[in-house]
């Protein structure tokens, strides 16, 4: 956790108001895919925890009509050219081929034929793909934040989405990393700067109060 000098001084500073729930809610599963969800897997992590606190989320998304987004990294290209220079930085991603249950959601996490599976190359959900459009088409307004990993491809995504009008909650139960170190200084800067970090309790409660989202 930050030190409480952190955290007075931000506060101070006036960092870390409320951005606050909108009334048009989308669920977004960043990369709970076998390569990430295995803690066996070079990129891997344990995250059992993490989707367990996904689940109630899925469901009540599912129940109230509420758009669910999945997204998983995969590459065409064996000699990963279309992973850019990127894929210099990890060797571990040699293991996000397409085709390959690597890059499959985690079975523990269902997927139903009306949820949406975002096909991307970097880290955050809206760079290269349509996930932006989508919300808009939809009008939503607020993107619930799951999935991993915390410092990676859920900051980018979260930022992102406040760059792009939506506002960003990321659920503190249902984000994880590889780091601890990591994780919990990125939800705190999240929370200091870009995103409502919440309790999954609040996310959960919020869900419920929604009906049909579709259009």
């Amino acid at each position: 956790m930050a030190d409480k000098s952190d955290e007075e001084f931000f506060k101070e500073r006036g960092f870390g108001l409320r951005i606050g729930y909108g009334n048009k809610p989308a669920l977004i599963i960043i990369d709970i895919i076998n390569a990430f969800s295995n803690p066996d897997m070079p990129l891997g992590a344990p995250l059992d925890d993490q989707i367990k606190a996904i689940g109630p989320l899925l469901d009540t998304a599912h129940e109230r009509d509420i758009p669910v987004f999945f997204s998983t990294v995969a590459y065409e290209y064996g000699d990963l050219r279309d992973a850019g220079l990127w894929g210099l930085k990890m060797k571990g991603t040699e293991t996000l081929m397409a085709g390959t249950p690597n890059v499959e959601v985690d079975s523990r996490l269902e997927v139903r034929p009306a949820d949406t599976l975002l096909k991307k190359k970097y880290a955050s959900c809206f760079f290269g793909t349509d996930l932006g459009s989508q919300l808009s088409a939809r009008n939503i307004d607020t993107l619930i934040v799951t999935g991993c990993t915390t410092s990676g491809c859920v900051r980018a995504t979260a930022v992102d989405a406040v760059q792009s009008g939506f506002r960003p909650i990321v659920v503190r139960q249902a984000v994880g990393d590889r780091s601890k170190a990591a994780h919990d200084q990125s939800l705190f800067d999240l929370d200091a700067k870009y995103a409502d970090v919440v309790e999954a309790e609040d996310a959960l409660s919020y869900l419920k109060t929604i009906g049909d989202n579709s259009i």
